[in-house]
């Protein structure tokens, strides 16, 4: 029987780099590792990239399982799942992170059942129980209404993590890591799938993913001509502009930008609602954010309860005077 040690992170790339959840996943990892008294190793799978193994041990890594094959250059689940089961199999950790990214979402409860284990997903708090040394897995329920800890009795105990809820460790470049490659043992009839085109977004100013402020705006804003004052706030501040899911489905703004269950979830420093009444679903979106600055004419919305500051009143005469004031204080 495999003996389950050691915490691993499973690395996730794009365009030849390593997405920030990949950071986020390593900072939380070396700690769950250190409570636990064990090593932190790093997962890499893709081609030609070796020159990322070090950039992970900047991050915390103490090993790093390198998988560079040309097979493995973009993500197809069946290569990527055949691959991580190899690597899981013979390196055996107790705890595996992955990001509650498109690819974690399809990767970890796949590699779940065919390591016959337990997953659970969208994590925002990991923490190893200090009696049972297992870990404590807390996520949203209820739509984001409440938080539920889970244990898993089986190993290893997976998780994906959400966006920005961990905190990274500042890279250190005296660290010193283990470099282990392993083969990757994929034929190219076993993959089913092919990618045949890729269409980049082109994304003006900051993916509100990245921004530190976000200006957002609900179906009270009207109109999309409403969104042009969210964004001349949104400037002035270097933030970005969201919206929460009407103004999304009336075309007034792209979907992309659409912030909650079914959009993106963020974790901005600072994120100012504008006519968002609060939903569930939304606030499932937005609830890792530092400070919520919340506008809206109805004082029983639902924002208030989550927002650390607040103004009651119509946005076209607060959010005007509330933008005239940030001028002021950066023209001072």
């Amino acid at each position: 029987m495999a003996e389950y040690k050691g915490v691993a992170v499973y690395c996730e790339l794009t365009a030849g780099k390593l997405v920030p959840i990949s950071a986020e996943g390593l900072g939380i990892g070396k700690k769950l590792a250190d409570d636990l008294g064990q090593e932190l190793s790093a997962v890499l799978v893709g081609s030609d990239i070796s020159n990322l193994a070090q950039e992970t041990v900047t991050y915390g890594a103490d090993k790093v399982y390198l998988v560079d094959d040309p097979l493995l250059k973009d993500y197809q689940t069946d290569s990527y799942v055949a691959v991580m089961q190899k690597v899981l199999n013979q390196i055996t950790p107790r705890i595996l992170i992955l990001g509650q990214t498109d690819v974690g979402r399809d990767l970890a409860p796949r590699l779940a059942f065919r390591l016959e284990t337990t997953v659970t997903m969208d994590c925002v708090e990991l923490a190893i129980d200090s009696q049972s040394k297992r870990l404590l897995q807390t996520k949203p329920v209820y739509g984001g209404n409440a938080q539920a800890v889970f244990t898993s009795d089986t190993d290893p105990q997976m998780v994906t993590i959400r966006t920005k809820a961990m905190t990274p460790l500042e890279p250190d470049a005296s660290r010193q890591g283990e470099i282990i490659n392993i083969e990757a043992g994929v034929e190219a009839s076993a993959i089913r799938t092919r990618i045949v085109d890729r269409v980049m977004e082109e994304v003006a100013g900051i993916k509100i993913e990245d921004a530190e402020v976000v200006v957002a705006g609900g179906r009270g804003i009207g109109s999309p001509e409403g969104f042009g004052q969210l964004e001349e706030l949104a400037k002035l501040l270097k933030g970005a502009v969201g919206a929460s899911r009407p103004p999304c489905d009336n075309g007034w703004v792209p979907d992309t930008v659409q912030i909650g269950l079914t959009g993106k979830i963020i974790a901005p420093e600072i994120y100012i609602a504008v006519a968002i009444s609060g939903s569930s679903q939304h606030l499932s979106g937005c609830s890792g954010s530092k400070n919520i600055i919340a506008i809206n004419k109805d004082a029983e919305a639902n924002i208030f309860r989550q927002a650390r500051f607040g103004a009651v009143g119509d946005w076209k005469k607060v959010l005007p005077a509330f933008t005239e004031k940030i001028k002021e204080l950066l023209a001072a």
